[in-house]
């Protein structure tokens, strides 16, 4: 794909144009990353993202984040409202779950969304995907 038109994005404009959940578009790039938004609603699945961090930004509603931390694999939920950043730690099992709100992730062009690995079958309305051009 060549490079993306140097013009502004409206995040509620571009979030507002699709509505799956769990199915990130492509806002723009810098440098060797993407920056995307997603919708969330109920569970997505544990993962893990090897080689990367993954940053996310709430831009809308609420989204947890259960991480499995430590040797003992002991899982905590960090919960995070509009506003909210967070970076979850390159390696550690993961699993993002929302009642309903919106993301901006800032990840590796290139990341999956389901990670190097996954546990178990992946749900229907989890799109496993590199990111969609918005």
């Amino acid at each position: 794909m060549g490079r993306m038109e140097s013009k502004p994005v409206n995040l509620t404009e571009a979030l507002a144009s699709f509505d799956d959940i769990y199915s990130p578009r492509i806002v723009t790039r810098m440098n060797d990353y993407d920056v995307r938004i997603a919708h969330a609603k109920g569970d997505h699945l544990w993962h893990t993202h090897t080689d990367t961090d993954e940053f996310f930004l709430v831009l809308d509603g609420v989204f947890d984040i259960s991480l499995r931390d430590g040797q003992e694999g002991a899982e905590r939920t960090v919960r995070l409202r509009r506003g909210d950043v967070f970076v979850v730690p390159k390696g550690t099992e993961h699993k993002p779950s929302s009642p309903g709100g919106s993301v901006l992730m800032f990840e590796p062009s290139q990341t999956l969304t389901t990670g190097d690995w996954h546990e178990g079958e992946i749900p229907d309305h989890v799109d496993s995907t590199t990111g969609h051009e918005l």
